[in-house]
């Protein structure tokens, strides 16, 4: 390897580590983009959820699930109403969850994001007294 493939190859990982140090918080990612993931690895049935894929979707789900317990932990604390009132714990389906981002019309999928899907959820499964 010459010297000026090793600089071009190490730019390349730093472009690379710099994507993944800008990238995306966890959450961010969009309904959209979620569901293609997710049906990539349908197929596969029950193994799918050894794949480093569902493990990673899982991670996403998760991370939005606690950005949105500390935003309205937050709120309660700060005095403020919440968007939606959940139990302290629960429990969620990857089908509940899958069918829930199917709800959203296909057009409006790639411009919501699963923290935004999650809360979207929670309003819907766990709405606050009038």
């Amino acid at each position: 390897m010459t010297n000026g493939e090793m600089r071009i190859g190490s730019a390349f990982a730093a472009l690379g580590a710099g994507a993944l140090l800008c990238g995306m918080a966890p959450g961010d990612m969009s309904v959209a983009t979620f569901l293609a993931r997710a049906g990539s690895i349908e197929r596969l049935g029950p193994l799918a959820i050894a794949t480093p894929e569902a493990h990673y979707l899982k991670g996403e789900v998760i991370a939005a699930g606690k950005r949105y317990k500390a935003r309205i932990d937050a709120e309660r604390k700060a005095g403020r109403r919440t968007t939606s009132c959940p139990p302290e714990s629960g429990t969620l389906s990857p089908e509940q969850w899958l069918a829930h981002l199917r709800s959203y019309p296909p057009q409006s999928r790639k411009s919501i994001s699963i923290y935004s899907a999650f809360d979207g959820l929670m309003r819907k499964r766990y709405p606050c007294p009038a």
